[in-house]
């Protein structure tokens, strides 16, 4: 069994503002939109304006829509028909400021919902304005955005849920009317970020002050799933690039030898492989999926080398390492050395030849990574042949093809290519079978089968994850465990990936070490999996999307901007006669007088470096 992955990260160099727009795929909810409780509203240019206010913000109602002088005016304030309190005095319900002119409640109730009129009598003059109030708890979501930027519009079906049809999206015109949203517009306004998942989340591209308003999401038969109201604020003015105070090489690790930096990558990595399945799962619900976290986690690390300030901290957070892990590079180095016997990994950077790299990244790069940095040649084609050529090289050509051109505008380029081989150290017959596998639809699909009558393996039922577990040995110090669930169908299938948390795999591999091998009819289908998954959309799922805009790699470049461009991940499995290279699930029955383990379902797989005790590969198998 063989499997490879390959992971490529295209970086580019912004030459104005416009440029570096386009680039914006995807915003940072963290910097760009800020989730907060806020006054919402919807005018009516009509008699009465009606607001819509969640409960605990702050209301100030204006009695005048305009400046005058109303210094002798007799001013009231009315709710549901009843006098509000004397001017500069509180009712214990609503405050009147500045004599009359405004009516402050803070903050917004339930009782406070209604309708109030402001009364002016000037002499022979009389002016009403009257407001009409809805409290509404029911709202999901406020968003502040900067005008100009990207925002996501979150929205999800329930995961007990079947999915069936994508959602619907509408924006609310004025109380009561809404217009539904055209989601395959030519021009890309907005954009179903996970079309026919769980997910419903709405790309709302290039915001504008008109964008501003309430977006209701429903299912087609009119379940309310997610409601999201945008505040649009105006875009400030542009901060000139500038890397002073950035430039300085990654701190030096005090204590390499110390006992407690290796577990703590272990467990970071751990976690990071965890969330990874979770994010790729609502992206692919129901497809084969394949992918080494310890890939993703190299070139990210490699990455990590020259990222400074809030993209430093965004990626530290996304590898769930803390901050102050300054020895995350020497123990990455070590990781790779001992996973060597095995699971060969390498990087690699290719880079513009105008460029002028920072020297110590570059020197940092060929300590911790092992990789010198390559200048690009000078056509598209060219620069092809030559990355690809590097992934064959490095994948024992199990990967010969990663990218079809490179752009013009690409100034660097990261690589990471991981190949793990393991055999099997129980060896399944040579004898040819065939058998068949039991998609999640119930069709059938006829496939050659590892088949053993008497093959030794550990295996167990994990009620935190609710599946049977197999462990199968391999050569390298690797186990390759097999999770099945109760049945073939998507609901029990999407039980076992809701429970897989960092925490439940480690109890799981920590059990299963107390469970004595034993005989029993072991039934594997033979797969090859060659999948790549978007590696773009998952890195805005990580929450780097300020990679896209404007990242700080100061200590890797500091003449200019760099954003990324584009990242590819791509991986290879293969169960085979001989043995594993990625990770692979099983599915297992029980029988009282001869146990027998088959795997002719959906099942999801895991190959585990016992040796470093970290996830090298996972995957989902529905249609082998």
């Amino acid at each position: 069994m063989s499997v490879c992955l390959i992971e490529c990260w295209f970086i580019d160099r912004p030459t104005d503002l416009h440029q570096r727009k386009e680039f914006k795929a995807f915003k940072l909810m963290r910097r760009q939109a800020t989730l907060c409780l806020l006054l919402q509203l919807i005018f009516e240019l009509s008699s009465c304006i009606h607001l819509r206010v969640i409960p605990g913000a702050s209301l100030e109602l204006p009695c005048l829509s305009f400046q005058s002088d109303f210094a002798g005016a007799d001013i009231t304030w009315k709710f549901n028909g009843k006098d509000l309190s004397s001017s500069g005095q509180s009712s214990g319900f609503a405050t009147v400021k500045k004599n009359g002119l405004y009516l402050s409640i803070s903050p917004v109730a339930a009782a406070h919902e209604g309708g109030y009129e402001c009364l002016v009598k000037d002499n022979n003059i009389e002016m009403i304005r009257t407001y009409n109030i809805t409290v509404d708890a029911s709202i999901g979501y406020t968003i502040k955005v900067t005008e100009g930027f990207d925002v996501n519009l979150p929205c999800h079906f329930p995961s007990s849920s079947q999915f069936k049809a994508n959602a619907l999206w509408f924006k609310e015109t004025s109380v009561g009317e809404r217009t539904k949203l055209n989601l395959t517009d030519e021009n890309m306004k907005l954009e179903l970020l996970y079309p026919d998942s769980h997910d419903q989340t709405v790309l709302l591209r290039k915001t504008a002050m008109d964008d501003a308003g309430f977006y209701l999401c429903e299912s087609a038969a009119g379940e309310k799933l997610s409601s999201v109201y945008i505040i649009v604020e105006a875009a400030p003015t542009s901060v000139p690039h500038s890397c002073d105070g950035f430039t300085s090489a990654w701190e030096p690790c005090l204590d390499e030898n110390s006992r407690t930096g290796e577990p703590m990558l272990q467990e970071s990595l751990t976690e990071f492989s965890m969330r990874l399945y979770s994010f790729l799962r609502e992206l692919y619900p129901s497809t084969n999926l394949l992918f080494s976290p310890v890939s993703i986690s190299g070139v990210l690390s490699h990455l990590l080398l020259g990222a400074r300030d809030d993209t430093r901290r965004a990626i530290e957070w996304a590898l769930s390492v803390p901050h102050d892990f300054h020895c995350v590079h020497n123990q990455m180095k070590k990781l790779r050395e001992k996973l060597s016997s095995s699971l060969q990994m390498a990087s690699q950077i290719y880079y513009n030849p105008q460029m002028n790299l920072s020297e110590s990244f570059t020197h940092q790069s060929i300590k911790f990574y092992e990789a010198e940095p390559v200048k690009l040649l000078d056509t598209n084609e060219a620069n092809a042949q030559m990355i690809n050529s590097w992934v064959a090289n490095k994948t024992g050509n199990k990967i010969t093809h990663l990218v079809d051109s490179i752009s013009p505008s690409a100034q660097l380029i990261l690589l990471n290519a991981v190949s793990f081989s393991g055999q099997w150290k129980v060896k399944f017959d040579t004898k040819p079978k065939k058998g068949h596998f039991t998609k999640l639809d119930g069709d059938l699909v006829k496939v050659p089968l590892l088949h053993h009558q008497k093959y030794m393996v550990a295996m167990m039922y994990s009620a935190e994850l609710k599946a049977q577990v197999a462990k199968f040995g391999l050569t390298g110090d690797s186990s390759l465990y097999i999770l099945l669930p109760r049945s073939n169908k998507v609901t029990d299938l999407q039980q076992v990936e809701e429970k897989l948390t960092d925490t439940a795999v480690l109890q799981m591999i920590e059990q299963m070490k107390t469970a004595a091998p034993q005989q029993m009819e072991v039934t594997l289908p033979q797969i090859k999996l060659d999948v790549q998954p978007d590696m773009n959309l998952l890195i805005k799922k990580l929450g780097l999307s300020s990679l896209f805009e404007r990242p700080n790699l100061c200590g890797l470049y500091s003449e200019e901007e760099l954003v990324l461009d584009d990242a590819r991940h791509k991986a290879f499995l293969a169960l085979t006669e001989q043995g594993v290279e990625a990770g692979a699930v099983t599915a297992m029955s029980f029988s009282r007088s001869f146990p027998t383990f088959s795997a002719l379902r959906p099942f999801i797989l895991l190959l585990w470096s016992d040796q470093a005790n970290v996830p090298l590969f996972i995957g989902r198998v529905t249609d082998p």
